[in-house]
Parts: C-alpha cells; sequence; structure tokens
C-alpha cells in the first residue's frame, strides 16, 4: 500500500490517510495515467502534429517512449542542467553520468537488465512472480537525451504495454477534440470503453487491469469524493452494485453492452455533479478527492530521485515538476497542497535512505517557509486542506521531536549537523501549526494527543534526553533506578556521581551551544535535569538505610554535595546573562541537605513509632474493663499502657545520635499529645449526666385533700419528728447501711483515676525533655532557647486541658448517677413522699455519707475535691426535682417549708465535715438556688401569686398583666431559682391550698391530680 511506504522509514507515520483496494503499484499507474494526459500537448508527449507512439529505449529498467520524429523541447541528460529548485533547496547536481547513463537511448544494444524493476523501495513483483515492466528493444543504435515524459515513464516503471495502451486510448477518445482539457476527462472510464481484452496477454491480466480502474473510480466517486455523496443517491448504489459484481468476472465493456452504458451514465451523474456554493464549470471532480489525490500526487513526485542515487534528486526536477502542476486541476490540488507533499516527499526520503543525505533534510527545513507563507493565506473553510496539513506536520514533528527528545543517543560529535537543522524544523513546524486555523480543535476532533504549541519546546528535549541518558548510565552499571541491591551500593552510588559530572560536562562542550541558540539557559536545564535526576537516586538510598550517620552514608552524601556544587556553578555560569542571574533555574534544584534528609528520617521515625504507640493503645483500649489493677494501681490497665509506651518512645527519640531540633521535639511531642486527647475522648465516652435525670412530669395543681393524701393518712397516722427517726434506726441496728454506690459508678471513678494517672505521668515526660541534651534550638529559635528551658512544660499544654475537661465531665456523670440511679429510693425516689413530716431527708442522708466514704476509699486524693463537689452538686439538684418536679405524689403546705430547710440544712453541712471535704464557701455558692426555692415555699399564696405574675409579664415582654388579659405559660428553662417565672409556678402546682387551686385553675385550666 503507498500509504505504508513510510513505514519502512524509522517510526514515520503515514499522514494521509488509508485507501482500501488500491496498492502502490496501482496508484503509480493511475499517476503516471493522469500526467501523461494531463501533459499530452507538451513536447514530448506526442503533442502538436505529432501521432501518440512510443519508441523502445535502452537504459536501465528499460524506461522508453518519446514524442514525435522531431526533436524534443526541453532538457535532456546531455544538456548543461540548472536547476533553480534545487539551488533554492541547497540540493547538490548530479555528477555527470558516463554514456550508459540510463537517461540516454541506446538504440540496437540490448538493455543491461530488461527484467529488473528499478531500484526503489517502492518497486515490487508483480503477482506472478515475474517483474512488473518489461521491455523491447528495437533495432537503432543513435543516442540522443530522453525526454520528460520518457523520464517519467522509465522513473514510474510503466511498461511499454501500458504505454501503449494508454497512448491508444487518449488517441480514440480525442478523436475531433483534441484542445479538450484534461479535467474533463474521466480516464478511467475512457480506458474502459476504448480497450478491450484482446489487448492483454491473458483474460486473468485484463480483469485485474479492470478491477483496477474500477476500484480506481470506486475511491475517487464513492469511498473519498471531493463533492460528499448520500447513500442513497441512486447512481452511487448502482455503481457500487456493478463493481461488487466485478469482482467475480470482468464487465461487458462492448459498445452494445446495458452495463456498460449504466456504469457510464452512474460515473458522469457524479463526477459531474457541483457542490452548493459551487458555480457550475466543465471541470468533472472523479480523483480530486481527499485523500485519494494526495496518494496519486505523492506518487508523481516520488519520481524526482535518481533511481542509482535515491539521496539525490534529479537535475530535471524543474521540468518535471513544472509538468506535475498540470495535473492540479484534475486532482485538486493548489499551491499549499503542493508545497506540504513536495515537503513530505523530501522529508520521507530522507529517513527511507536512512539519513544519509542531510540535504535532504535541509530541503524539508527549507520549504517549510513556503507552506508558512501558503498557511496566511489559507482559508478555514477550506477544511480538507487544513487537516492534510496538520496531519502532515504533525508526523514530521513528531518523528523530529522523538530524536530530540534523546539527543544525545541518537547525534554524536559527528551527526551534530542533523540536529542543527532539526532543532530550527520542529519549530517551524510548531509555529506553522499555531497559524493553522483551527488546529488545536482538529487535533482533538482526529483522537490525536494534542501538542503543546506553547512554551520552550527546546527545554523539553533537554530534560527528556538527559533523563534518558542519565537512565542508560544505569542500566549500563547493572544498577536499576527502582531497586538497589545493599551489596556494593555505596561504589555504585559514588560511580553514577561521577559519570552524572561526566555527562554534565559533555552536554556543556557538546550540545549546550547548538541549544543556546533555542534555549537562554539550555547549560542550566540540563544542570537541573541532572541534579533531579541523582538526587532521587540519592533520596531512594537514603530511606532505605537505617545508618544515616555510617562511613557510608558519608561518603555518598559528601561525594553528592560536590556533584550538586559543580551542577549549581554550571547552570548559574550559564545564567549569568538572565536578568535574575540565574536565580529562577538555580530555584528548581532541591538541595541535597544532610540536615533536611535526616530531618525526613526523623519525621518518619517519629510516624512510625507513633503508630506502634497508637496500635497499643488501641490494643489496651479494647481490653480495658475499668477494674483497677490492684489496691495500689487504683487506674485502668489502658492509662498504664499508654504511658508505659509514650515514655519508650520518649527515651528512644532522645537516644538518636544526632541533634534534634526543637521543631522535631514539638512534631513528636505533638503526635503524643494527640495520643492523649484521643485516650482522654475515650475515657469520657460514658454517657451523659442527662440520661440519669428523670423527666420532668407534666404540671398539675393539687385537690385539697385529694384521694391518695386521704387514703394515705388514714392508713398511717404517724408524727415522727427527725430524731424519733434517728432513734429508731439506732434501735433497729441500722447505725452502719450499706453504700448503695453500684459497680456501674465504681468504674466510673476508676475512670477519674485513670485521667489522673496519665496526667501526672505528663510531669515526668516534661522533666525528661527539660533534661534532655539532644535538643537543640532550631536556627530561627536560637534567642528563644532560654526561655523553651524556662517554659518547657509547654510541650503538653493542651493535653492537661484535655485531661482536665475529660476530668469534669466524667466526675458529674458519676455524681450525677450516683444520685439520681444509685441512690433514687431514697432521693428522687423516696423524698417527701405524699407529705414532708413522715419521709425526711435523714435515710438519704445516711445512705450517701457511706456512698462519700466509698468514693474517698477508691478516687485518689487530688481528684477527690472534684468529685464530692460534683456529687454535691448533684444532690442539690435531686433536692429541687423534689421540690419542684416531684410528681403527683408531692404536695407541699407553707408550714413544711422549716422542715425542708431544716433537711436541706443537713444535706450542707454533710459536705463541709468529714468527708465532705467541700469548703463552706463553694457549698454556700451551689445552695444559693435550693435555698431560694424554700424561701419561696415559706411565702403566702397571694405573694407567690404576685411574684410569679410580674415574673411572668417580665419574661413575655408584655409589661403587665391587664384586667381579663391571660398571662402566657413561662417556658421551662431548666435553670431554677426564685425570680424565674417557671419556677415560681412549680411551687404554687405543689402548694396544697384553695387560692393556688383556684389561681391555676383559671389561669392555665391546669389538671387536678388524680
Amino acid at each position: 500500500m503507498a500509504q505504508n511506504n513510510a513505514g519502512q522509514g524509522e517510526d514515520l507515520i503515514w499522514p494521509f490517510g488509508r485507501l482500501e483496494g488500491l496498492d502502490e503499484d496501482d496508484l503509480c499507474m493511475a499517476a503516471y495515467e493522469i500526467f501523461f494526459t494531463a501533459c499530452r500537448s507538451s513536447p514530448g508527449f506526442g503533442g502538436g502534429k505529432n501521432a501518440l507512439s512510443y519508441y523502445p529505449s535502452e537504459g536501465e529498467g528499460g524506461g522508453g517512449g518519446g514524442g514525435g520524429g522531431g526533436s524534443p523541447k526541453g532538457h535532456g541528460v546531455g544538456m548543461t542542467v540548472t536547476s533553480k529548485i534545487k539551488r533554492a533547496l541547497g540540493l547538490k547536481l548530479i555528477k555527470k553520468r558516463p554514456p550508459s547513463s540510463r537517461r540516454t537511448h541506446s538504440w540496437g544494444s540490448m538493455p543491461n537488465n530488461v527484467n529488473s524493476p528499478r531500484d526503489s523501495p517502492r518497486a515490487s513483483p508483480s503477482p506472478s512472480g515475474s517483474p512488473r515492466i518489461g521491455f523491447t528493444v528495437p533495432a537503432h543504435k543513435p543516442k540522443r537525451p530522453l525526454t520528460s515524459a520518457e523520464i517519467m515513464r522509465q522513473q514510474m516503471q510503466v511498461s511499454e504495454q501500458s504505454d501503449n495502451r494508454l497512448r491508444k486510448t487518449l488517441m480514440r477518445t480525442l478523436v475531433g477534440q483534441t484542445g479538450r482539457r484534461a479535467e474533463t476527462i474521466i480516464l478511467p472510464l475512457e480506458l474502459l470503453r476504448h480497450l478491450k481484452p484482446s489487448e492483454f496477454k491473458t483474460g486473468g491480466e485484463y480483469h485485474l487491469w479492470q478491477k483496477r480502474q474500477l476500484k480506481l473510480l470506486e475511491a475517487g466517486l464513492l469511498l473519498h469524493p471531493s463533492i460528499p455523496v448520500e447513500k442513497s443517491n441512486k447512481f452511487a448504489m448502482k455503481l457500487n452494485e456493478i463493481i461488487t459484481s466485478s469482482e467475480i468476472k470482468p464487465i461487458d465493456t462492448g459498445k452494445n453492452s446495458e452495463q456498460m452504458k449504466t456504469l457510464c451514465n452512474c460515473i458522469a451523474a457524479l463526477a459531474w455533479r457541483t457542490s452548493d456554493n459551487e458555480s457550475p464549470t466543465d471541470a468533472c471532480h472523479w480523483a480530486d478527492g481527499y485523500p485519494l489525490n494526495v496518494h496519486i500526487y505523492i506518487a508523481l513526485l516520488r519520481t524526482i530521485f535518481d533511481t542509482k542515487d535515491q539521496t539525490m534528486v534529479l537535475d530535471e526536477v524543474d521540468e518535471l515538476v513544472e509538468l506535475m502542476k498540470k495535473t492540479w486541476s484534475t486532482l485538486g490540488i493548489n499551491k499549499l497542497v503542493h508545497n506540504m507533499c513536495f515537503t513530505w516527499v523530501l522529508f520521507e526520503q530522507y529517513i527511507l535512505t536512512r539519513e544519509v543525505e542531510i540535504d535532504l533534510l535541509a530541503a524539508s527545513l527549507a520549504m517549510m517557509s513556503e507552506i508558512a507563507h501558503d498557511v496566511k493565506t489559507v482559508d478555514r473553510e477550506t477544511v480538507v486542506h487544513v487537516k492534510m496539513l496538520k496531519r502532515a506536520l504533525s508526523s514530521i514533528k513528531r518523528w523530529c521531536e522523538k530524536k530530540l527528545l534523546d539527543y544525545h543517543a541518537n547525534f554524536n560529535e559527528s551527526r551534530l549537523g542533523v540536529m542543527e537543522i532539526l532543532l530550527p524544523l520542529a519549530s517551524a513546524v510548531t509555529k506553522i501549526s499555531e497559524e493553522v486555523p483551527g488546529y488545536a480543535t482538529l487535533v482533538q476532533d482526529d483522537g490525536d494527543i494534542a501538542t503543546d504549541l506553547t512554551g520552550n519546546r527546546v527545554d523539553l528535549y533537554i530534560r527528556s534526553s538527559l533523563r534518558n541518558a542519565f537512565a542508560k548510565m544505569l542500566d549500563d552499571g547493572n544498577m536499576s533506578s527502582d531497586i538497589i541491591e545493599v551489596q556494593d551500593v555505596t561504589d555504585a552510588l559514588l560511580q553514577i556521581a561521577q559519570g552524572t559530572h561526566e555527562l554534565a560536562a559533555k552536554e556543556r562542550e557538546t550540545y549546550s551551544s547548538i541549544l543556546k541558540k533555542w534555549h537562554p539557559v539550555a547549560a542550566g536545564a540540563a544542570a537541573v535535569t541532572l541534579h533531579t535526576c541523582y538526587g532521587t537516586l540519592l533520596k531512594q538510598y537514603l530511606t532505605g538505610t537505617s545508618h544515616l550517620l555510617s562511613n557510608e552514608a558519608i561518603e555518598i552524601l559528601h561525594t553528592a554535595g560536590k556533584l550538586e556544587k559543580f551542577l549549581v556553578q554550571m547552570a548559574v555560569e550559564d545564567s549569568a546573562e538572565c536578568s535574575d542571574g540565574g536565580k529562577a533555574i538555580v530555584r528548581e534544584m532541591v538541595p541535597y541537605e544532610v540536615d533536611a534528609i535526616i530531618t525526613r528520617s526523623l519525621k518518619q521515625w517519629i510516624q512510625e513509632r507513633l503508630k506502634s504507640v497508637k496500635e497499643a493503645l488501641q490494643t489496651a483500649k479494647e481490653s480495658e474493663t475499668w477494674n483497677p489493677k490492684s489496691k495500689n494501681e487504683p487506674y485502668g490497665h489502658s492509662a498504664v499502657e499508654l504511658m508505659k509506651h509514650a515514655k519508650q518512645a520518649l527515651d528512644e527519640f532522645l537516644e538518636i545520635p544526632v541533634g534534634i531540633a526543637e521543631d522535631i521535639a514539638h512534631n513528636f511531642t505533638q503526635g503524643l499529645e494527640e495520643l492523649f486527647r484521643d485516650y482522654a475522648t475515650f475515657v469520657s465516652s460514658c454517657g451523659s449526666k442527662q440520661s440519669y435525670v428523670p423527666t420532668l412530669p407534666p404540671l398539675t395543681r393539687c385537690n385539697r385533700d385529694s384521694k391518695i393524701r386521704l387514703l394515705w393518712k388514714r392508713a398511717s397516722p404517724c408524727t415522727v419528728t427527725l430524731q424519733d427517726a434517728v432513734d429508731t434506726d439506732n434501735l433497729e441496728g441500722n447505725n452502719n447501711p450499706r453504700p448503695s454506690t453500684s459497680r456501674g459508678t465504681q468504674r466510673l471513678y476508676i475512670r477519674l483515676n485513670s485521667l489522673h494517672y496519665v496526667l501526672s505521668q505528663l510531669q515526668v515526660l516534661e522533666k525528661t525533655l527539660s533534661l534532655s541534651t539532644t535538643i537543640v534550638a532550631s536556627p530561627r529559635n536560637r534567642l528563644k532557647n532560654h526561655s523553651r528551658q524556662l517554659h518547657a512544660s509547654n510541650y503538653f499544654d493542651h493535653t492537661r486541658s484535655a485531661i482536665t475537661s475529660a476530668t469534669q465531665y466524667v466526675s458529674q456523670v458519676a455524681a450525677y448517677r450516683l444520685i439520681f440511679l444509685d441512690s433514687n429510693s431514697v432521693f428522687y425516689g423516696g423524698l417527701y413522699i405524699h407529705d414532708v413530716e413522715n419521709s425526711r431527708v435523714r435515710p438519704a442522708l445516711r445512705i450517701l455519707k457511706q456512698n462519700m466514704t466509698l468514693l474517698s476509699a477508691i478516687v485518689v486524693d487530688r481528684v477527690q475535691p472534684l468529685a464530692m463537689k460534683e456529687v454535691m452538686k448533684a444532690s442539690f439538684e435531686a433536692f429541687l426535682m423534689v421540690l419542684l418536679a416531684g410528681g403527683a405524689s408531692r404536695v407541699f403546705t407553707r408550714p413544711d417549708h422549716l422542715m425542708i430547710e431544716e433537711d436541706f440544712d443537713h444535706l450542707k453541712k454533710l459536705f463541709t465535715c468529714g468527708e465532705g471535704i467541700v469548703s463552706e464557701d463553694t457549698v454556700e455558692k451551689e445552695a444559693r438556688a435550693v435555698q431560694g426555692v424554700i424561701d419561696l415555699m415559706g411565702d403566702s399564696t397571694e405573694k407567690l401569686i404576685g411574684e410569679f405574675t410580674h415574673a411572668a409579664c417580665e419574661t413575655s415582654g408584655i409589661g403587665g398583666a391587664g384586667v381579663g388579659q391571660k398571662l402566657p405559660m413561662p417556658p421551662t428553662s431548666g435553670k431554677w431559682n426564685r425570680e424565674d417565672a417557671n419556677t415560681i409556678l412549680r411551687v404554687l402546682c405543689h402548694r396544697n391550698d384553695r387560692a393556688s387551686n383556684h389561681f391555676l385553675k383559671w389561669t392555665f385550666q391546669l389538671p387536678k391530680r388524680r
């Protein structure tokens, strides 16, 4: 296939699409036929009054074909040739040939090798195994130069028989129409009409020839038409049927053949169509669709190379190219397409000839200026041309950049000239691509990888090539960049450092002078790249070793430092002329700082060690039961495990034989702090104190002498005083009732002890840190070193705060559980049930005293004050709940407040003496709310109603209650005090008299108690 021809080049991608069913020979023959038809009136092609005929000639490949009897016009090989094209492109002229040259006829002598195809990579044997071309030799000996027609026939290896058939067809076609233009001739159709099977050696040869003509028509009219054809077009469908049927047997092309008439009609109808925006013309469209036209035209352009030396362009190239331009109207070629195809042929030939002739590459570069000029005038609507140009430029650039991305491997000192051409060539292609309308969009539409047209591509070449060279150095030294064996690793790293130094020197001396034209700091970019490559290797080694201070590591670091100094100097010298003096390029180099390496290793060690402590803590938390380890260790084993592992980690940290910066020490202690705070959260995950507080019952009004109260009085008429209750207890032997503290509450005490244990051990850790000599001040904190020593305790300040908060929280939960759950039967569940006189606080005090004694026995001394204070607050809260939210079973009269006040005084005294250990001031402060409620209970009902009315109006913001105005129901704030409207209302709800009952009934319609 013609499109695969470039595949013989090294990774050069054919950019002009594929043609199914047509191989290179088919396209070459079609190109010759179109070329001959377009040039038939030119000298040497049988034009003028001379009949079209042929004369066999001698020469390699047996090329022949001549004009009429007169001397041909135009240059022959024996004349002096001055090629403007070759001169413009810098191509050398071919040296003078000996008399037996291929471009002279020698009548009467046998050809050198009649049956050999021309020496070209595009030559191929025929399917039968015999050469495609054979020539006969007439019995004449005079020599004369070849005409352009003969040169083309010889270059394209067209056989005498094929040429003769073409001439016959044209003579028959142009009878009476000698002035007919080539673009009006549908050449394959004319060939089919005028050539019969009898003019071929065998029926099989004719069938193959006919299929080629039909495949050509199929490509030009159906598959790749210049004017799109709809699938439903009846002529297209019929033509497709005829072409399909010809695969089995030849179609009948006789004059009376209906099939031939149908074929002619279909082809004419399709070829003579015009587009919507095109004015009617007398040109047909059968070979001007892309990519068919480009394939055919490139087949023509490839004939400009000498078959003896394919690195050379024929001296007759000017005349041949001028003749090729006559095919433009038939093929739909314009100047832009011609220049792009011509550039491609030169570039492709350079690669196909193994890149030995640099002039071809230079010629390709020279042609880029022509393309750049053409692109400025290209119309965006010419999408086909833009696509063709884009694909060709992309293919050329891809090949160039592949070479440049590894120029160390591709260009040694003897091939620097090639590199000097490829750099501007790649740059020119990039610049042209930027000017092509819609280039980026077309790249995406085609599914190509979009090439970054911005930025300095040379920078990419430098960095990529040096990375590849560095990788090759690793491979040559049997040292993988991914896996480094411990054995001999030191010697390997030292050798690579030396090799990197030599590679940088070679880059500066050999390549930088060339690259400097395209990159302002070429050597600097190279230095940065090599610095990064070796730095990656060095980092990998240092990460894998556990002995940062070993002799081997020090030697490697010392050598790396020397290399770094050389590379930095190289970059600075190269960028001396830059405005910033090379700061930007040097800034790209990540320093090989030993301190930084040690710091990173320390941080890694810290992370791993903290992870180990965290795992040990997690294991301890999962097995924690909150039972004391022993009498002498009344805390959970999880606290012991945490602090044991934390202290062990700190000791190992301080034993590292390097100076540890204060910042790193803080990083380590912050990691420990996170674990301590996590543990504090774990310990305080023990529920909420509110979960133990009873739900507030609905508000009701007392029903004086309610059924419940009457039944109670009748069932147990008793007038026992507080002292009598005490005496009764003594008689019954209940001096030491058992504490009611549950196991769950005792576990909460162990939680408190565990928090205190962690807090106490923090002091040990901080002392160890303050006495350590391995911790040194960070560079920016050297002046603050003295301050650090004075305030060493700041390492765990956040932990202290977290543990203090957790201790407060657990104390509250434990206290509320003790009072509202463990002591519920004597407090909220039993105090003042039905009446005050027969259910005083004494039993509750005795139980509470025992519970406080147990608390003192379990909780460590330093935590007892806080725990006792929370028990006191919880008991006061329970006392308030009894008075204000006791439910239907509790009613109070005004005289009851004296007994209640007496009970509360005993409750307060319990916390200020004996096991209480709570200061009187603290007790009095916390007791104010309760005392205020007791005082309210001693007020008259009328006064309570007045205070309530005033407080309710202020709370709702209505100012004052007018006559007949309804008071709003005050919300429950949860913070009871004597000024709170809801608190006063609750006192009224529990007041057992007619006035309060009447007020609550008519004001809020509260229901009676049952």
